[in-house]
């Protein structure tokens, strides 16, 4: 009698999934190497304002919109004030460029929203993370 073995459909993806886990080498991805060229600033109406960042090296569009949240986070510390809120960010990249158009409103007191920040807390987590501010 001969031996044959049944390897179900699980098995192979269960093997081929393990055998993606090998480290591979020679595609290590780049390193993260921002180079932030500046912010502008707005004042729009009261507490309404736009920031204008430009940028090299992103990764994606997170890394712009982090830019911009550390300038409004910046701008409302400076303003007097402890919070903002996030209500849009536009983004586009030609050529390597990132730019960013945000829009945030700042207020005294925690706003009403999904998207607020803690004006303070969010500028220390970017300097920790090395991202300027305004």
């Amino acid at each position: 009698m001969r031996n044959v073995a049944i390897i179900s459909p699980f098995a192979l993806a269960l093997a081929g999934a393990v055998s993606g886990c090998e480290q591979q080498t020679g595609d290590k991805p780049a390193p993260f190497k921002p180079l932030y060229e500046g912010v502008q600033t707005r004042l729009l109406d009261g507490d309404l304002v736009s920031f204008q960042v430009k940028m090299k090296g992103a990764r994606d569009n997170s890394d712009v919109d982090a830019y911009a949240e550390c300038a409004a986070a910046q701008y409302a510390l400076i303003r007097g004030y402890g919070f903002a809120r996030h209500l849009r960010t536009n983004t586009a990249e030609e050529g390597g460029t990132w730019v960013g158009d945000a829009v945030y409103t700042i207020s005294p007191a925690l706003p009403r929203g999904l998207k607020t920040i803690d004006a303070e807390v969010t500028v220390s987590a970017c300097d920790e993370n090395k991202i300027p501010t305004v």
